[in-house]
């Protein structure tokens, strides 16, 4: 009798699995729909797509949308396609997320280890920085800018994405650093070690875990940004989101569609890599503050 119940109690289990699996994978495939049409459609002559049938498989496959997305489309005064202006996001999102990451981890060293007289204050000010919206600091950032002389180029966007993204690294990595154990710290400056080199020697190497959260955030916000690239670049200074918005809204011409989802598919395509490699990664980054000590 026993015996029998155990074995319901397995079967029953298993179908509940099963029921719960394939309710994952429905929602799963609903969820993945829009990119299968997407890649689907940027393969197909532009005549299946206007023929109707978007949901169906290509009849001629072709290479030709992503060719002309990537190197011939119409986007600014000459035919250069999305290669240039994808070469300005790498060289906005590298700079900047490497210096907000770094500046963020001495940030947050210095306001848990090193502390000093209205160090709470300072980075309530800091955390209330992550809550102001984008659109409030157009005005004064461009002013910023006009002053250095860095509106309309590359590196400004660079700046504006550095002032934006420090306040998020070093909520990051302060509430990292708060449980780290301050006696490694204290016993490193018994041994003569100064503020950098027990930064570089104690604290950063054991910071992977934050420092792939904070890249990952990073990375993502600011390849994805469109308001701060409208806004503060111009001509061929514009990033990928900007020159993507003007090869889909281009009123002249024809719309070719194929080369639109091909284009959208490029500009989605690093910060998708990102998550592929790094992105189990980012849960265990955020958890990994709360649950040492």
């Amino acid at each position: 009798m026993a015996q029998a119940t155990q074995d319901t109690a397995i079967r029953t289990g298993r179908v509940t699995r099963t029921l719960i699996y394939l309710v994952l994978l429905l929602f799963a495939l609903f969820y993945m729909l829009p990119l299968y049409v997407m890649v689907v459609n940027s393969l197909k002559p532009l005549d299946e797509i206007t023929g109707g049938g978007m949901m169906n498989l290509p009849e001629m496959w072709t290479l030709e949308p992503w060719r002309k997305a990537w190197s011939e489309a119409q986007i600014g005064v000459e035919p250069t396609g999305l290669k240039p202006y994808f070469w300005n996001s790498i060289q906005m999102v590298v700079p900047a997320v490497a210096l907000s990451t770094v500046l963020g981890a001495l940030n947050g060293y210095v306001l848990t280890k090193w502390r000093f007289k209205y160090d709470t204050i300072l980075f309530g000010l800091m955390l209330f920085a992550c809550f102001i919206p984008f659109q409030i600091v157009l005005i004064p950032m461009a002013r910023v800018l006009g002053v250095l002389g860095l509106a309309g180029s590359v590196w400004g966007l660079v700046l504006v994405h550095l002032v934006y993204g420090i306040g998020f690294t070093t909520l990051y990595f302060r509430n990292y650093y708060a449980v780290f154990p301050t006696e490694l710290v204290r016993a490193a400056q018994i041994d003569g070690a100064g503020f950098f080199q027990i930064f570089w020697r104690i604290l950063l190497p054991s910071s992977g875990p934050i420092a792939v959260v904070s890249v990952i955030w990073q990375f993502t916000n600011i390849w994805n940004d469109f308001l701060f690239g409208a806004s503060f670049a111009a001509g061929d200074g514009a990033p990928m989101t900007v020159a993507l918005n003007n090869l889909v809204q281009s009123s002249t011409g024809v719309k070719e569609y194929n080369v639109h989802f091909a284009g959208a598919i490029l500009a989605a395509t690093p910060t998708l890599l990102v998550y592929i490699v790094a992105g189990r990664y980012f849960v265990r980054g955020l958890m990994a503050g709360s649950v040492k000590g």
